[in-house]
């Protein structure tokens, strides 16, 4: 009679059990902070991410979730293994960008998303030129607000994002994410036409602190914050007669008389909506910066890595050409 011993380290089969998908799922939770969210996101059902993290923590041995009131919330040993996880990340990015160039295939596919005023400046420029020196290669772009380009970047809904820095970013040295200066250009005010700053040198931006202003609605967008900053660094807190949002409302409001309003450089104005760009003078004159986020070691990928080469050539152009309307 034969007898046969197996010996079986469950140990060992639970480290070759993890799924570096169920892993992502947690990553993605961890980002937007509800299992819904994270649903949506990463277009599943909430039971589905609820079982992709289930199955995670058996894998690992732990739980990853534990009671918050009618809720949940990631335990300890999930941020453990979230401080893990975006190292697993970056390498498995760096093996991708390996792999691909091995097997000598064409770039691929590259999603590129943008605040709603880069699409003009840089994004749509930087995708034609990438469409005309590499054919093959598949872009899609999509207009996404700072506040959710992150998230969907982590996801892998997008590969870059363009996005204006704000005080909910994550910071830059973030292991999940590479952030890179793509161009800064100045704010103008926004006048309409006949106002007395319309000609005069070196305006200042509290000249502007007893005028009825135009700003976006509070959350709606980067460029609220943004202006009322410059607002508060210039001594003054704007009164705010009316909201708006796109460019083009904004200056049809101004050009009406109903206010004046900052806008940057770079963004145009339609012709005919009587509001003029009024240059400010301020040593510390507003300013509005574009940043690039990509997954940390995602940038050797040829696909992005083509993709960020294209967005700082058009962001170059795009600052030495003067702006005419």
């Amino acid at each position: 009679m034969e007898v046969h011993h197996t010996f079986f380290d469950l140990t060992v089969q639970n480290i070759y059990m993890i799924d570096l998908r169920r892993v992502q799922v947690l990553r993605v939770v961890d980002q937007v902070g509800t299992v819904t969210a994270a649903a949506r996101l990463l277009h599943l059902t909430p039971s589905a991410v609820s079982q992709q993290l289930r199955t995670l923590a058996r894998d690992v041995g732990v739980d990853l979730l534990v009671p918050d009131g009618r809720g949940v919330r990631l335990s300890p040993a999930a941020h453990a293994l979230l401080r893990h996880a975006d190292e697993i990340a970056e390498r498995w990015e760096n093996a991708r960008a390996e792999l691909l160039d091995e097997a000598d295939q064409p770039p691929g596919a590259l999603a590129v998303g943008g605040i709603p005023s880069s699409l003009d400046m840089v994004v749509a420029p930087a995708v034609a030129d990438l469409t005309r020196s590499e054919p093959r290669m598949r872009v899609r772009i999509s207009e996404v607000e700072t506040t959710d380009a992150f998230e969907h970047v982590l996801s892998g809904e997008l590969d870059v994002a363009v996005f204006v820095p704000n005080r909910d970013c994550p910071p830059t040295d973030d292991p999940r994410f590479e952030q890179d200066h793509l161009l800064e250009v100045p704010q103008d005010l926004l006048v309409p036409a006949g106002h007395p700053l319309v000609g005069e040198p070196d305006v200042t931006l509290d000249r502007a602190a007893h005028e009825p202003w135009i700003l976006p609605a509070p959350d709606s967008c980067d460029q609220h914050e943004l202006a009322l900053l410059a607002c508060t660094q210039a001594g003054f807190r704007p009164t705010v007669a009316h909201e708006a949002r796109e460019w083009a409302a904004t200056a049809a409001l101004v050009g009406h008389g109903l206010g004046v309003a900052l806008v940057p450089r770079l963004v145009r104005i339609p012709e005919g909506l009587n509001a003029v760009r009024v240059p400010l003078a301020d040593p510390a004159a507003p300013r509005r910066r574009l940043l690039t986020c990509i997954r940390r070691g995602s940038g050797s990928q040829r696909a992005i890595g083509l993709g960020l080469s294209a967005l700082a050539a058009a962001a170059g152009r795009a600052v030495a050409e003067p702006v005419t309307t």
